[in-house]
């Protein structure tokens, strides 16, 4: 069985010969540049130091070579980008390790030892010194949604999850951007049997949180609702032409396209089911129909938190993967997550607590937590292999081997 036959026949809940898995397909599956750094030299790889992809998260592209040792089935096509020596530059990692990052990016060393990013006058992002990621710091929109959304754009543009966005998007200001990645993803596509992963956002709440703030938005989802459906409507625009270009593209290439919106907190939603059913609901459910219309791939939500309230909607909504599966959050154990929902959707995470086991644990405490989270969710299919999101800096590189090894047991 081919490692994208195993993630397919998994996200069908079928059983496929083993667990697939995943490290390094998503932004928010990945390992973080400092932990990979200290794994790869711990494995005896010699990959050289990180290459830095999202440099919002710090996040590393993991090397082929660390793919192949852990038999991971799945690979972002966004890698196919930014593969010459010259597209990256030396990085000094909080840890005083080097890493690398993209060429194009230019953050600033500030007095403080902080780093800032700057787009004109306007300061959008800042990592205090020892800090691990960036902040964003700019917020366009902060008195109230404005009725003319005609600078959303510009504005959009300014958000750091948009300005020091991760490939392939960071070139997708490219004239031939689009032709490039049917190339690049043909090619991938025949060069490996892994499945192929799009990554592509479409965010509708937190959309509204980065241009509101967050305060600011979530009461704008109780005391102005005409102006989150103009916001939403604005977005949804964008979004669905997106998509349209992502479909022609790739839509026959890649395997599955990564949406993300994060609605949980550790306590539960960030609003009651009824208004997520209101606003929210509708729209993503536009969103997962134009994939599954306009392309082969399966769709991927990425949602952090505690969404147990809000699953029977996401489901109904057409999406057909979940990703963290946080289990460290209210109302998200393992078993009932699986008894309730396993047979509509497929997990794809869960694998490990990277909050307090994955970094804090013994290897032994490690294996015992993966080899209980694959029994409860492997079985019927609708299971991937991955961390309760990323990889953290503190995690000892003996505890990712520990991890994978079970996998392997």
């Amino acid at each position: 069985m081919t490692p994208r036959e195993r993630v397919l026949m998994a996200i069908d809940h079928k059983e496929p010969d083993r667990v697939p898995r995943d490290l390094g397909s998503t932004p928010s599956s990945g390992i973080s540049a400092i932990a990979y750094n200290r794994l790869v030299v711990h494995m005896g790889l010699n990959v050289g130091p990180a290459q830095i992809y999202d440099v919002v998260q710090q996040l590393a592209q993991p090397d082929l070579k660390l793919l192949d040792r852990f038999g991971v089935d799945v690979l972002d096509v966004g890698r196919t980008f930014n593969t010459n020596k010259e597209d990256w530059k030396k990085w000094r990692l909080s840890d005083g390790s080097v890493g690398f990052i993209p060429q194009w990016f230019h953050p600033i060393q500030q007095s403080d030892g902080s780093q800032a990013v700057f787009q004109g006058q306007h300061m959008i992002a800042r990592m205090p010194e020892g800090a691990t990621f960036f902040d964003g710091t700019y917020c366009p929109y902060p008195e109230e949604i404005p009725e003319d959304l005609s600078d959303l754009d510009e504005q959009m543009g300014r958000i750091l999850w948009s300005a020091m966005v991760h490939s392939p998007w960071d070139h997708s200001g490219e004239p031939d951007f689009w032709a490039d990645l049917r190339a690049k993803a043909i090619e991938l596509r025949q060069s490996s049997d892994r499945a192929l992963m799009i990554v592509c956002g479409c965010n509708l709440f937190e959309w509204g949180t980065f241009l509101r703030r967050m305060d600011n938005f979530l009461c704008d989802l109780l005391t102005d609702e005409a102006g989150v459906e103009r916001l939403l409507d604005a977005l949804m625009e964008r979004h669905l032409a997106t998509l349209e270009k992502v479909c022609q593209a790739v839509g026959d290439v890649c395997d599955i396209l990564r949406f993300g919106d994060d609605l949980g907190m550790d306590s539960g939603p960030f609003m009651r089911p009824e208004l997520y059913r209101k606003l929210f609901k509708p729209r993503h459910a536009m969103l997962t129909d134009y994939v599954h219309k306009h392309s082969g791939m399966k769709t991927f939500l990425h949602s952090c938190g505690s969404i147990y309230k809000l699953m029977p909607d996401l489901i109904e909504a057409g999406y057909d993967v979940i990703n963290p599966v946080q289990l460290t959050a209210r109302d998200m154990e393992p078993e009932r997550l699986k008894k309730e929902f396993g047979k509509d959707i497929t997990f794809w995470g869960a694998g490990c607590d990277t909050r307090h086991v994955l970094n804090h644990g013994t290897p032994q405490a490690v294996r015992d937590y993966t080899r209980r989270m694959v029994d409860i969710f492997a079985p019927g299919g609708g299971f991937v292999f991955n961390t309760i999101h990323n990889i953290l800096p503190d995690c000892p590189p003996e505890n990712v081997e520990a991890m994978f090894e079970e996998l392997d047991g």
